[in-house]
């Protein structure tokens, strides 16, 4: 996906929906916000109230059991006309600390006001890269 129109549309989009899958291969699905760059995705796992660690969260177990994520990226209106998705095939990794984590916090601070009062540079940061994106667009 290298189209000018394509990176807009990755950028602009306010939540996607992530996919993992356990050391068993059972899948799990959740909404998240994030930032992409061109290059990959980042998203906190912010302070929003969580009945277990980041550690123990089951999309972070399920990373580091199996790296391997998806990602579906989507527009919907009710004119069907309109709808448009990207599903994005990728590889996920957590990140603590460092350069990458800061300039992430940074890229979500600036796309999310609400991460402007959170303090997630003391929390940990999926950083997922694409290799295989796939566009669907309905045609007008």
């Amino acid at each position: 996906m290298s189209s000018k129109t394509d990176q807009t549309f990755l950028q602009k989009q306010r939540i996607g929906h992530l996919a993992t899958v356990d050391a068993r291969g059972r899948p799990v699905v959740v909404p998240f916000c994030f930032a992409y760059d061109g290059k990959a995705f980042y998203s906190s796992i912010d302070e929003k109230p969580k009945t277990v660690t980041p550690e123990r969260l089951r999309r972070t177990r399920n990373i580091r059991a199996n790296p391997e994520v998806a990602l579906v990226i989507d527009h919907y209106e009710e004119d069907w006309s309109k709808l448009q998705f990207v599903l994005i095939r990728s590889r996920a990794r957590i990140l603590h600390s460092g350069k990458e984590h800061a300039r992430a916090v940074a890229l979500l601070r600036k796309k999310y006001p609400q991460y402007r009062r959170m303090r997630i540079e003391d929390r940990p940061m999926l950083k997922i890269v694409p290799w295989k994106m796939f566009r669907w667009k309905a045609e007008k």
